[in-house]
């Protein structure tokens, strides 16, 4: 007990001298602060705390509060420092050579006779250069392979194996390859039919795996790619140039030009708007009216009813004399048959007379029919040359590959008003997505598609919320 009396003791009169000692501390402070010369540095709000001589009780027992009341500006600019040295120097002051900081002045360089200016960098490129000293920083996805793990085991199990002196399955079929001779030019098959082609069995244990006719018939040589799949599907290019007259800045003739071809293709879309709106129109004339209707309805009533009465009383006549009619055909006799014979072998030699006398006058008509021959073969060949412009032409049009038609692009012209006359005033005008798709299309690659319309799968349920209920 006298232990713990003695430390208790000592430790209440270190309390009270400390707290002397702040006292005076404090009140020094209040002193020189009263001075006349003295210069505050601190805020007004420090200086009336430190005037009152109050000192503000802070919480530190949390790490919200440590961030919060701590000083740690000395730091700051310790890092800031740092990093002022790494941009301009490449790296810290007192870690570089004396070497590195300081050279010996031996005096100005003799420079070296030029006979021109030499050549300095311009000023634009000095501004783009990078001035800091400091290195990119390491891009971690440059370095990252896919399967990196799995890639590493098997080099390890590839470097264990070869350390027992095994070689691979894969590596063993490899060696056992057999070289290609690539610059030997490629021997033609020789035709089945041929004596003196050599013969072996393709069954055999022995046999030329090289011979073009053994990789033919068991089916291992590569299939010829057919000449029509190398044709490309269209003649257009992949970039069209707009004509001269769509430039920024273009000649007043190129420019109409241009104008004279976009105002013809306007045109040719209202002619077609017209015929469809003409087609479509309804006639007033047409329109039906109560006595139309009537007519209409009424049509046909009364005559039919004539035409019964007419034709009632004459049905029976022409009923017996169908009967008679039927009674009275007889069967032909064998002289109206010969007789019908003759007329008809009469008729046959006539015609045959008529052609051979046809044929006779022909051979007086070589001169006409040679014209005629040779006009027809001019007219034939026109036939041919025009179906293989069209032909030609046809390639550079695009083709029906779907359901739908393709539709060319709006043509970007400007007005005359509208030029920009330079680069800097240029309005930007169109899609390029939209240009290279529409280019796909007129080159055959895709068919014209439009875009997928959006199909409720289903219906909109309505439902009225309590507040809405409420206010109705």
């Amino acid at each position: 007990m006298s232990c713990n009396k003695f430390f208790s003791i000592l430790i209440i009169d270190s309390f009270i001298s400390l707290s002397s000692n702040m006292a005076s501390a404090r009140r020094l402070k209040r002193v020189v602060a009263s001075q006349p010369g003295f210069l505050n540095l601190k805020s007004t709000s420090n200086s009336a705390d430190s005037a009152s001589g109050r000192r503000k009780r802070l919480n530190k027992n949390k790490k919200k509060s440590w961030n919060k009341h701590s000083d740690i500006n000395d730091v700051e600019d310790f890092l800031q420092d740092v990093r002022h040295q790494e941009r301009t120097t490449g790296g810290l002051l007192s870690e570089k050579s004396d070497d590195s900081l300081f050279f010996l002045d031996v005096g100005q360089p003799k420079k070296p006779e030029q006979k021109g200016k030499a050549s300095r960098p311009l000023r634009i490129d000095l501004i783009l250069q990078h001035d800091s000293l400091v290195p990119p920083p390491k891009d971690v996805l440059a370095y990252q392979q896919p399967n990196a793990k799995k890639l590493r085991r098997s080099a390890q199990r590839a470097e264990q194996l070869a350390a027992k002196g095994v070689v691979p399955r894969r590596r063993k079929q490899l060696l056992n390859r057999r070289p290609v001779d690539r610059t030997a030019k490629k021997a033609e098959t020789e035709a089945n039919n041929n004596p003196g082609r050599e013969y072996y069995d393709i069954w055999g244990q022995e046999c030329d795996a090289a011979d073009p006719w053994y990789l033919q018939q068991t089916r291992k040589s590569l299939v010829k790619r057919p000449e029509r799949l190398n044709e490309k599907p269209s003649v257009l290019p992949a970039v069209e140039v707009i004509a001269p007259g769509g430039s920024y800045n273009p000649d007043f003739f190129s420019h109409q030009a241009l104008l004279q071809e976009a105002h013809e293709v306007e045109v040719k879309k209202q002619k077609d708007e017209n015929k469809i709106e003409r087609q479509l129109a309804v006639n007033r004339e047409d329109t039906a009216t109560e006595e139309t209707i009537l007519q209409e309805q009424v049509e046909g009533l009364v005559e039919e009813e004539e035409n019964e009465e007419e034709t009632a009383a004459p049905k029976g006549e022409e009923e017996d004399v169908a009967v008679g009619a039927i009674t009275l055909a007889a069967k032909k006799t064998e002289r109206q048959r010969k007789r019908e014979r003759a007329i008809k072998i009469k008729e046959q030699q006539r015609l045959a007379n008529k052609q051979q006398t046809d044929h006779r006058q022909q051979l007086f008509q070589l001169r006409s029919i040679k014209a005629s021959i040779k006009q027809q073969d001019q007219k034939t060949k026109t036939r041919q040359r025009q179906r293989k412009d069209n032909q030609e032409a046809q390639k550079a049009q695009p083709r029906r590959l779907g359901k739908l038609k393709f539709q060319p692009q709006d043509m970007e012209v400007q007005l005359s008003d509208e030029l920009a006359g330079s680069l800097r005033r240029l309005k930007p005008e169109g899609s390029v997505l939209k240009d290279r798709f529409k280019s796909l299309q007129k080159r055959n690659l895709i068919e014209p598609r439009e875009r997928a319309k959006f199909k409720r799968r289903h219906k909109l349920k309505y439902v009225e919320k309590r507040a809405f209920r409420e206010i109705t």
